[in-house]
């Protein structure tokens, strides 16, 4: 029973259950009978989301479309679609590239008919991937709010309250400016997996304001650029139109379906555990808080079951999901840091169970990526801080610096799979032997 091979499997379990390729066919709508079907989309999983239309649609039934999706997640080569566009732009940070595509999106969904039928396929991601600034704010000031809230901690949920108010597109302004059917597919990426919240909820009702958007930038104290303030204060005394809001009746005609979460892709991951004579322990889908304090709170629940067996007794696996947050520790730290919440996780896990032995761990972004890296994450086995040790590693001064990144990357220790074009969120298994 090798930690390390039955960790990766068990991601690999988890990621199956929210492959687009497997998983979209079933949710597909008929072709309208008179006009054309028109995709959109924007996200991470965006690509594969739109291959496997184009691998389902009939071949006579009139298809096109735009999706866009980050840098790296589409296709190339014989493996490029061919009915539907495929643009890769800026994500984090949103970029001149997704501005364009999503303007090119709004055109395109404004100039369908009630024949046709507006498909949307919707993933984590697309809050700036879709990003269409409102009124008179530029693409840089976007950037800079963007970059600002990723900084601060802020909660995906906060974060895109404050992204749909800027936004021409999102908050359910997509399918309001759509006269045809609309059908969304969406894969969710946040916890509660409320379709508002996911990629900004381009094709549903939003009942957050733009106070709401103003009280999230003073919580986190972000002074926000002269064209955000302006937009949103002026948004705040009624002078701008709210996002659209629930009994809204131009959103009538949409459905709204959410096709794979979180508590799927764990619950795979927990079979497959449970086949191998492995107690699968499922915390909760929907964990939050900051990676490191998160990480504490496990490493107490398993040191009573190493030393008590209590709770459960070992062998078990503790599963969880969520999106844990980190606050960078320098003020402009994101270009000075390397790592991610995952690999953030996992070395404040190491350094509180201080190598406690036959416990092992695996943190990964079922997106591929844990922050801005070329990880998915990595793994914490009993050797770790032995070998760290060893070394001369200072993983106290690596977690300060929120530089997990190095610290895994040293020991040969991170998980390494390239863009999944999927995304529900993060994947976390302690194992207990």
């Amino acid at each position: 029973m090798n930690p390390r091979e039955l960790l990766i499997d068990s991601f690999r379990a988890a990621l199956t259950a929210a492959d687009p390729l497997y998983i979209v066919s079933p949710h597909l709508p008929k072709p309208p009978v008179k006009g054309k079907t028109i995709v959109v989309g924007a996200g991470k999983a965006a690509a594969a989301m739109a291959k496997a239309v184009e691998q389902h649609w009939p071949i006579d039934a009139p298809l096109e479309g735009i999706v866009i999706t980050r840098y790296q997640h589409g296709y190339r080569g014989e493996a490029s679609l061919q009915r539907i566009r495929v643009v890769e732009a800026g994500h984090p940070i949103p970029d001149n590239t997704g501005t364009d595509a999503a303007h090119d999106i709004l055109q395109l969904v404004k100039n369908a008919t009630p024949d046709d039928l507006l498909l949307v396929l919707v993933s984590g991601g697309g809050s700036s991937l879709l990003s269409l600034p409102a009124g008179e704010i530029s693409i840089d000031d976007m950037q800079i709010v963007t970059a600002n809230l990723l900084r601060s901690g802020a909660p995906i949920r906060d974060m895109n309250v404050v992204r749909k108010h800027l936004s021409a597109i999102q908050g359910g302004q997509l399918a309001a400016a759509c006269q045809a059917q609309v059908v969304s597919l969406i894969i969710s990426d946040v916890t509660g997996d409320d379709p508002a919240d996911i990629a900004s909820g381009p094709t549903v009702a939003d009942p957050s304001t733009y106070d709401d958007a103003l009280a999230v930038l003073n919580r986190y104290r972000i002074t926000p650029p002269v064209s955000v303030a302006r937009h949103l204060s002026n948004g705040a005394r009624g002078a701008i139109a709210e996002t659209i809001k629930p009994g809204d009746v131009r959103l009538t005609r949409v459905e709204n379906k959410v096709i794979a979460t979180a508590h799927q892709s764990l619950t795979m991951a927990a079979a497959y555990f449970q086949q191998r004579g492995i107690t699968p322990v499922i915390l909760g889908d929907s964990v939050t808080g900051e990676a490191r304090e998160v990480a504490k709170v496990y490493g107490a629940l398993v040191r009573q079951i190493r030393t008590h067996h209590h709770p459960i007794k070992p062998p078990l696996v503790l599963i969880s999901g969520g999106e844990c947050t980190v606050t960078m520790a320098n003020g402009d730290g994101i270009s000075k840091s390397r790592g991610g919440r995952c690999t953030e996780f996992l070395l404040s896990l190491a350094i509180d169970l201080a190598g406690l032995a036959d416990v092992h761990a695996i943190a990964c972004d079922t997106d591929g990526i844990d922050g801005s890296e070329d990880n998915a994450g990595g793994l914490m086995l009993d050797t770790t801080m032995a070998r760290a040790t060893k070394m001369t590693l200072n993983p106290q001064a690596i977690l300060n610096a929120n530089s997990a990144y190095d610290f895994f990357a040293a020991l040969d220790d991170l998980v390494i799979t390239g863009p999944t074009r999927t995304n529900v969120n993060d994947y976390r298994a302690i194992l207990v032997l």
